[in-house]
């Protein structure tokens, strides 16, 4: 009895071992045919290989995996990786580029791309693409000299929650002469079916299905191109493929460090360097860009947001002829971490956003020709600096107090990615959690600093010298000051607002002098000047309307304020006297006309 019992037994676990075999070769089936950026109906994939269907139903790998790269070839969890698409990883030589031609056999027009944007048959083919087909966590070390890291979970991806993909970067090195080096083709897609009309500043990318992560410890390059837009191969000349950045995603992504957060990754890119076609949340890590165009590009209008809520982000945009520093289709939202971007100086803004960008906290420092005004309603205070002329971008830009206590520095010669390549600018956008509403500062351009820098960021409080800066002025404000004079030069004394009607003393306001906290008494005028060009002599009020009884006039309903000097946030108004006063009347403050004082 007790061996029929055995013999019952072994039968029945070689039954459930049978069953999980089955199901794990079921589920290693993929789809290797990458979805072009339109509808796949009738879409030409050209350069890309036939391949069976990925099944994305299963639950996602919860396994960490060992991708290990080399010219000489792969390992995954210590296996060989071969070019079997049915396998999780494999390889393949079907990079999506741009043809060295200018129309299909066909004739029908090949694309929009340029003569730098082609690429022969022969360099394609030398480019190894190590594909990812299924869900799952990836830790991947080691080179490739002429490589793309693309992953594709076949075209149903995007719709499922369980097709999510981590790539933690440990030591990488990928160079890619043709196309991306990392491509995120098909992933969930956590934004759904999202739409400029349903659209909104604050989003929730968790659940997004590309993400890269940056080992602790680790350095990684990537030194990526790009794509230019391919057409369908019809006479309608409809998008097939684009592919703009060094690191691209056709998906939300996310980006984040491990526990320290000391992992870095540097992207030099021909083009753009790290973008999505829909959200991007950096969440941490150390990143690193250079770009030939816009250092961080989202790009669906009206919908995409780049948000930043941690991490140490250094870009150097616009090396070409154009671009900047961060480029949102949608919003720009800044919660955390250090931002330090640098865009084309004679066209471009280290932020941009179609929609409104937020400054919400962090360390920001964007400067290029022009200004991208943060919204009103960020919850940090920002200052906002053009400058009457370009400015040397290899000076320390300081700000102090006015007991001339440094508040915030920044020295770019000290910045691993702005000392690669010192230019100028005529436009800044400082943000700092130091920064506070009802405070004056003052502002100098220059010098040496002695004190505590990360990449060229001081920790004010350690600063213990600082000579050889110049003070600026500046001749324009959108700061109101007192009572609401447009154009008043900001800077009550010690940064002191009135009080209980009541000017602080010492304060000159825009015309006049008023004894100290003394208002008009009887008519008069301060300091006993009477009224100029045909005003109402001395004490003497002006005639009122018949019909005047003592109401302010109504002010009509659809009234915007248009048209009054300093009404919208962003209007510059040029002051009387060139002050060094910049005073913090708002969250958002801007300065023009900024000059040595």
């Amino acid at each position: 009895m007790k061996k029929l019992i055995s013999l019952f037994l072994a039968c029945a676990l070689i039954v459930c071992i049978g069953g999980c075999a089955a199901k794990s070769k079921e589920t290693a089936q993929t789809d290797t045919t990458p979805q072009s950026d339109a509808s796949a109906d009738n879409a030409e994939t050209p350069q890309t290989e036939d391949s069976s269907q990925t099944d994305t139903d299963t639950e996602p790998d919860t396994r960490e995996n060992v991708l290990i790269l080399s010219d000489d070839g792969l390992t995954l969890n210590g296996d060989a990786v071969g070019n079997d698409p049915s396998a999780a990883v494999f390889v393949s030589s079907d990079v999506i580029y741009y043809e060295d031609r200018d129309t299909y056999d066909s004739g029908n027009t090949y694309g929009e791309g340029e003569a730098d944007d082609r690429h022969s048959a022969e360099e394609a083919a030398s480019t190894i693409v190590v594909n990812i087909a299924q869900p799952g966590t990836y830790r991947i070390s080691g080179a490739l000299s002429a490589g793309q890291l693309r992953v594709d979970l076949g075209e149903d991806a995007r719709e499922n929650p369980d097709a999510v993909v981590s790539l933690i970067l440990d030591g990488t090195d990928i160079t890619c002469t043709v196309a991306p080096a990392i491509l995120f083709l098909n992933v969930y897609e956590c934004a759904g079916e999202a739409s400029a009309e349903t659209a909104f500043s604050e989003v929730d990318t968790s659940a997004a299905g590309a993400n890269l992560i940056l080992a602790d410890g680790s350095v990684n390059a990537v030194t990526g191109s790009h794509v230019a837009k391919i057409y369908k191969d019809t006479d309608e000349e409809k998008k097939l493929w684009k592919q703009d950045g060094a690191v691209y995603s056709y998906v939300s992504m996310n980006v984040d460090g491990e526990s320290a957060g000391d992992g870095m990754l540097k992207i030099v890119a021909d083009n753009e360097g790290l973008d999505t076609e829909m959200h991007l949340t950096v969440n941490g890590g150390n990143l690193r860009i250079f770009s030939q165009d816009d250092g961080v590009n989202t790009n669906e209008d009206g919908v995409s947001v780049t948000t930043i809520n941690g991490g140490d982000i250094h870009i150097l945009a616009g090396l070409g002829t154009e671009g900047d520093g961060i480029d949102s289709n949608g919003w720009l939202v800044i919660n955390g971490g250090t931002v330090i971007s640098m865009a084309h100086p004679a066209s471009d803004a280290g932020l941009d956003s179609d929609m409104g960008s937020y400054v919400n906290g962090g360390t920001v420092v964007a400067i290029g020709s022009t200004m991208d005004w943060p919204e009103s309603d960020s919850e940090q205070v920002t200052v906002n600096l053009q400058f009457a002329a370009r400015q040397e971008a290899g000076d320390a830009i300081v700000i102090t107090d006015t007991d001339g206590n440094i508040v915030f520095a920044y020295d770019p010669s000290e910045d691993d990615v702005a000392s690669e390549r010192i230019r100028e600018y005529q436009g800044a956008v400082i943000s700092c959690p130091a920064f506070q509403v009802g405070t004056t500062y003052q502002l100098y351009l220059g010098g040496t600093l002695t004190g505590t820098e990360e990449n060229g960021v001081y920790d004010a409080g350690s600063v213990m010298d600082y000579i050889g800066g110049t003070k600026q002025v500046y001749t324009g404000t959108d700061v109101r000051g007192m009572g609401g004079f447009p154009g008043t030069p900001g800077g009550f004394p010690s940064g002191q607002r009135p009080q209980d009607g009541e000017v602080p003393e010492g304060w000159q306001p825009w015309n006049g002098v008023r004894p100290d906290g003394q208002p008009p008494q009887d008519g008069e005028v301060p300091g006993g000047q009477p009224p100029q060009d045909g005003e109402r002599p001395d004490g003497e009020p002006p005639e009122l309307p018949a019909d005047f009884n003592g109401e302010p006039p109504e002010i009509p309903s659809d009234f915007d304020g248009e048209g009054m000097p300093g009404a919208d946030s962003g209007e510059i108004v040029d002051v009387d006297e060139p002050s060094d006063l910049f005073y913090m009347q708002d969250k958002v403050n801007g300065f023009s006309g900024i000059r040595a004082g």
